[in-house]
């Protein structure tokens, strides 16, 4: 991006991000979905093509629709419907975290470790769902 474009995003008060991993959220969606991947490494054999599958993709799948979403800002409606699909994946893989923790695959406490993160990166969604003139390209 040419610095005089950067000036005027910081004149206008929009703090600067160059890529999709720049954002805190895309930052801890893909933490959490490598500690997801650790601890379902764990799971039950039988639960491989079930569980294990499901909670795996939908975790990466965050990560992916964001990186999607970032690279359609120039179109508000294109943006927004990715970033809903992002914010799907989320609320998704919070069920299959309930579901591992219903099985006893996943402890109490690493349930909650895992599940606390995704409510943060929900909350950051909804924002920029809500705002997302603040995320356009001019």
């Amino acid at each position: 991006m040419e610095r005089s474009k950067l000036k005027k995003m910081e004149e206008k008060g929009k703090k600067y991000f160059r890529t999709h991993e720049d954002l805190a959220i895309y930052q801890l969606a893909f933490e959490t979905a490598m500690q997801i991947f650790e601890y379902s490494k764990k799971f039950p054999v039988e639960e491989k093509y079930s569980l294990t599958d499901q909670i795996r993709r939908s975790s990466r799948s965050v990560c992916a629709n964001m990186a999607e979403a970032w690279r359609k800002r120039r179109y508000k409606a294109a943006f927004v419907a990715k970033l809903n699909d992002c914010e799907a994946e989320a609320a998704e893989t919070q069920v299959w975290l309930k579901f591992a923790v219903k099985c006893q695959y996943l402890t109490v406490e690493q349930g909650r470790e895992l599940y606390a993160p995704y409510n943060q990166v929900l909350s950051g969604l909804v924002k920029m769902i809500t705002y997302p003139d603040d995320w356009l390209l001019d």
